[in-house]
């Protein structure tokens, strides 16, 4: 009786087993491999389950043909699991496989992946994974993503991962692989849209054929290798918007001005000392730069025709008469350049008499400095030798870091738009700064700038974003900001709606206490630019886009004297009307949800802005009015009806003739909370003041501050 109860138990599990469905059977083989769980992912993988889709991290869905659910993803991430990946296939069905940021150790066994050939994302980021990628990365032909940063794999990247013609995004950061990049990488995966290969240690050419993915954005990451040879003149065909990363390898000769690559700053190639030409300060040699008509012989070809030494007749050799003349020219014009140096030194001793003369007399002095001409320069328009030797500088004393950290940082591209790109830059101790980079060349004032960006940087209130530092070279101009993490306003107030419907993905709105709260910031700063500040400032750009949101919903008022500052730096700033703000990478409002006959932008300029160029604080006004109706409707500025295109403004005023209930005009999120509506009408009362078309009727905003301030929400 004793042997028949062990018996009757294996014959239970194996019933059991027989029970639980391919894929199950296919799950706990992985979850055999899991040495430990420590946080019970893995708890409820029951073998006694005949249906394995309720299980942790598992994601089923039914077949159209046989209506037989399947499991499609598997999604385990930041579990803490430490495990060997099995060298046993997953569930042929599988399209999803995420294990980032767990323990898992060992290779990426070929028999796992080729087990699921329906595999679209590939993502083990974070583990301590080791060993070559296998081969059979070739037979994932659905594969869009493949993200296997931050392990310790090796070796070279297989050629047969240019059979994965579909994937979008290959993330290799970090990990130690080496070897060159595989023939074809650019001409066989055209689909990539984004490309990290940094902190590898990669060899070879850049391939020539990597301008061939037009698809890519946000940085192409090829920095911390050994990449050697020539810059591929082809990188300048990726899209304008890409950001190229080619620091820290060994690239040498001139690097090519085209296209993407065209009026990059040097920290786009540092850390490669045999790189030269602009943006670097090193000049390439005669013999780097490339032949401008190699077909023609060299001076030296004794065989050449003409060539000095040998030979009679026409073209082989000057005659008696032609090298007199040419004497004679040259001793000409020496004389010529003599005399010029003269007269101009001339010019300057009695300038600089004639200046003293008049400064006795009370006089403004003469303007030989800016239109006498020779050797003078107008000091207002260029920056002294000295400017150019400038280190970052500090407008905050707290300041602990240097250009050189601040270029050695790991920096990831937040937006690019008509004032240069900005990043977000994270250094060495963790502390993250936001970095805009404005245009280089243009106008170089540099005196101008200094006083405009030291005046800016003296502005400091809880809601305005503070400028640190800047740096200033002929070929680099960069400001430096707190970084402030939770996006822009635009985007916490859109994000998931669009023509005032939900989308079908989550979207969490801001409640009334926080919009409220974040009405009350932006009143305030604007209010201290207006009035309190060092000067009575103007933004002459406020919009949603351009207020940023901090880790408690705070907000920050951000590009305040931006355009002023481009226009100095010579970036050629569109206009700020139409300008894109800072954080325009992170909102996903469409820009298609705006037709040509009502530009966002527009709608939040002031009627009297088509009349002068001039912003006045008037201008402020009404656009704060405009950002307080798109918190209290959730609508963009350019509202899209059945028949017509209105902007805000005009909308919520024709809902008022029309004698349209509040809860038409409100945000439907915040209709619910009636309890609040009184506060709501306020605002709205409000916002109506602001949007006046009379500029002389609209209110301050210290005055709207201290309204705003009286109601009750809490702040």
């Amino acid at each position: 009786m004793a042997l028949r109860l062990p018996l009757l138990l294996l014959l239970l599990a194996a019933a059991a087993a027989d029970a639980l469905t391919p894929d199950g059977q296919a799950l706990l083989a992985f979850k055999a491999a899991v040495v430990q769980d420590p946080t019970g992912a893995l708890a409820n993988w029951d073998a006694t389950a005949a249906d394995p889709c309720a299980w942790n991290g598992v994601a089923c869905s039914a077949s159209d043909a046989t209506q037989t659910r399947r499991v499609v993803a598997l999604s385990l991430p930041r579990k803490r699991l430490v495990a060997a990946l099995p060298a046993a296939p997953l569930p042929s069905s599988l399209r999803h496989l995420n294990l980032r940021s767990n323990r898992l150790f060992g290779s990426v066994p070929g028999e796992l992946l080729s087990g699921s050939p329906a595999l679209q994302s590939l993502v083990l980021y974070g583990n301590e994974l080791g060993g070559p990628l296998p081969e059979e990365l070739g037979g994932l032909a659905f594969l869009q993503i493949l993200d296997l940063s931050s392990n310790a794999l090796n070796g070279s990247l297989p050629a047969s991962i240019l059979k994965c013609r579909r994937l979008r995004t290959l993330a290799l950061a970090r990990n130690n692989l080496t070897g060159p990049l595989p023939d074809g990488f650019g001409a066989e995966l055209a689909a990539l849209e984004r490309l990290d290969l940094s902190f590898n240690g990669f060899s070879g050419a850049v391939p020539e054929d990597i301008g061939n993915l037009s698809r890519l954005q946000g940085t192409v990451d090829l920095s911390h290798n050994h990449f050697s040879g020539r810059i591929p003149a082809s990188l300048g065909r990726l899209p304008e918007k890409v950001y190229i990363d080619l620091t820290y390898n060994n690239l040498s000769g001139p690097i090519p001005q085209n296209g993407a690559l065209e009026n990059r700053g040097p920290t786009a190639f540092i850390g490669n000392p045999g790189l030269c030409g602009p943006p670097l300060k090193n000049p390439c040699s005669p013999d780097a730069m490339p032949s401008s008509n190699p077909s023609l012989p060299n001076d030296g070809d004794s065989s050449t025709p003409g060539a000095a030494g040998g030979g009679k007749g026409k073209g082989k050799g000057l005659g008696k008469i032609a090298v007199v003349a040419i004497v004679l020219s040259d001793v000409v014009g020496i004389l010529i350049i003599a005399l010029i140096f003269f007269y101009c030194y001339w010019r300057a001793v009695s300038s600089k008499d004639r200046k003293e003369l008049g400064a006795v007399a009370g006089s403004k002095g003469s303007r030989c400095g800016k239109d006498c001409g020779c050797f003078s320069r107008d000091e207002s328009g260029t920056p002294s030798e000295h400017a150019e030797q400038y280190d970052l500088v500090a407008l905050d004393q707290e300041l602990r870091f240097d250009l050189d950290e601040l270029l050695k940082a790991s920096a990831f591209v937040l937006g690019k738009s008509g004032i240069g790109i900005v990043y977000k830059v994270v250094l060495e101790d963790g502390l993250t700064v936001a970095v805009r980079r404005l245009g280089e060349g243009g106008l170089q004032r540099f005196k101008e700038f200094q006083t405009e960006v030291e005046a800016i940087g003296k502005v400091r209130h809880p809601n305005i974003v503070t400028l640190r530092a800047y740096y200033w070279s002929f070929d680099e101009k960069l400001l430096i900001y707190d970084y402030i993490p939770n996006g822009s306003l635009s985007a916490a107030i859109h994000v998931g709606w669009k023509f005032g419907k939900p989308r079908t993905m989550t979207f969490t709105p801001l409640p009334w206490e926080a919009r409220l709260k974040i009405m009350k910031g932006v009143a305030k700063g604007m209010s201290f630019l207006h009035e309190f500040s060092p000067k009575k400032y103007v933004h002459g750009d406020l919009r949603p886009n351009n207020v940023l949101l901090g880790t408690n919903m705070e907000p920050y008022i951000s590009d305040f004297g931006l355009g002023r500052l481009a226009n100095i730096a010579g970036a050629s700033p569109i206009a700020q009307s139409d300008r894109v703000g800072l954080e325009k990478a992170q909102s996903q409002q469409s820009d298609a949800s705006v037709s040509p006959l009502v530009s966002k932008g527009s709608c939040y300029q002031a009627p009297e802005a088509l009349k002068t160029l001039i912003p006045s604080q008037k201008w402020d006004v009404y656009s704060y009015g405009v950002v307080l109706l798109e918190m209290i409707t959730g609508r963009l500025p350019a509202v899209l009806l059945e028949t017509m295109q209105m902007d805000l403004v005009q909308w919520v005023q024709f809902c008022i003739e029309d004698k349209k209930p509040s809860a038409h005009v409100l945000d439907p999120f915040l209709a619910r909370d009636s309890e609040r509506e009184d506060e709501m009408i306020a605002v709205l009362k409000i916002a109506l003041a602001c949007v006046q078309a009379n500029p002389e009727r609209r209110p301050s905003l210290r005055h709207v501050a201290e309204t705003l301030e009286r109601l009750s929400g809490s702040s």
